[in-house]
This record gives C-alpha cells, structure tokens and sequence, in this order.
C-alpha cells in the first residue's frame, strides 16, 4: 500500500534522499583517505536517516495496511501481516 498521508511521504523521500546524498559523500571521504572518525560521523547521520524513514513507513504501514488486516475476519490474513510485522522488526534488530 502506498503512504497515504502526503507529509509523511515527503519527510520519508527526505530522509532517503538526504542518506543517499551523505553515502555519496561518505564514498568520496574513503577514496581520499579521510579521517575515519569524520568518516564514522557521517555513516552515523546516514544510520539516523534510515532508521527515521523505517519508522515513518512502519507507522504509515500499522496504519494502513495493518489496522485494514486486523479488521477483517480473515484470521490467515492476520496472521500473515503480524508475522511480517514481527518479521521487519526482529531484521531492524540485527
């Protein structure tokens, strides 16, 4: 299901536009040999990025996708979408 509330969407695109500006720059840094910790630094921002679109998209996704799934009578369904839930988390947990 696509992001239904316009801001979250563009607040998400953001943030993954921003990581994939800093990894270019991050890229940039190794090739010149720069200091690893400015190095570390920048990776951290890209690691924040991500995490914050993850959690945009896991509250539009419980929001949408999920609550629509937990209202039907379809137990296999429900079963499924909490299994992906539960799936998802365990992996950002890694």
């Amino acid at each position: 299901m696509k992001i239904n509330d316009s801001n979250k969407k563009v607040s998400t695109l953001i943030n993954f536009k921003k990581a994939q500006s800093l990894i270019i720059k991050i890229t940039k840094m190794v090739e010149a040999n720069e200091y690893c910790i400015d190095i570390m630094q920048q990776n951290l921002a890209v690691i924040g990025l991500l995490k914050s679109a993850h959690q945009m998209l896991m509250e539009n996704h419980l929001n949408t996708c999920f609550k629509m799934a937990m209202a039907t009578k379809n137990e296999k369904r429900k079963q499924e979408m909490t299994q992906e839930i539960l799936k998802v988390t365990k992996l950002l947990n890694k």
